[in-house]
């Protein structure tokens, strides 16, 4: 939803995450979504850098049910689908999860080759990052539920000349 912001907990972390980066990052890209703002200035105030927004790096539009509690959700024959089937369902309105993975995967390749050999920070959410690391572990869309993305973890994408691959997937913040 937008307008959520990072509570005193999240800004902590974020802080821990920030300080694990290593090399320094040359960039630091953020979706627009006030969390994700708040998350990358702090990051790119550690290392003196502006924030770029990124629409690649935006939160699923969850269409009709942008607001609705998961309670609420629970009733809805469609909610149940979508989380049994996100290759092929779609929330009322939204955006497929095939769709969001097209959209991350090619903003971190077009990355990839602008800025090779550079350590890049986007941040993003949980289900841009779910789907890019699906990607990238050749994970099908329909086993979303095996693939955890915890608030404040850290994953890693390594580009060299033989393509782009997942190195780590949800670092948490060591507490």
């Amino acid at each position: 939803m937008p307008g959520v912001e990072l509570d005193d907990q999240g800004l902590r972390e974020v802080e821990i995450c920030a300080a694990l980066i290593d090399p320094a990052p040359t960039l630091v890209q953020s979706s627009p979504q006030l969390r994700a703002l708040q998350t990358a200035d702090i990051i790119a105030g550690r290392y003196r850098l502006p924030v770029e927004i990124a629409p690649a790096l935006d939160e699923l539009d969850a269409g009709d049910w942008t607001g609705r509690s998961f309670a609420e959700l629970e009733a809805d024959p469609i909610w149940r689908q979508w989380n049994e089937k996100r290759a092929s369902s779609t929330p009322p309105n939204g955006e497929r999860m095939a769709a969001v993975q097209q959209r991350i995967v090619s903003h971190i390749a077009h990355l990839c080759d602008e800025r090779r050999g550079e350590c890049i920070v986007l941040v993003s959410h949980a289900e841009p990052i779910r789907a890019a690391i699906m990607h990238y572990a050749r994970i099908p869309l329909d086993e979303f539920h095996s693939v955890d993305v915890a608030p404040a973890s850290i994953s890693t994408l390594v580009a060299d000349s033989t393509g782009i691959k997942l190195h780590q997937a949800n670092q948490k913040v060591p507490a």
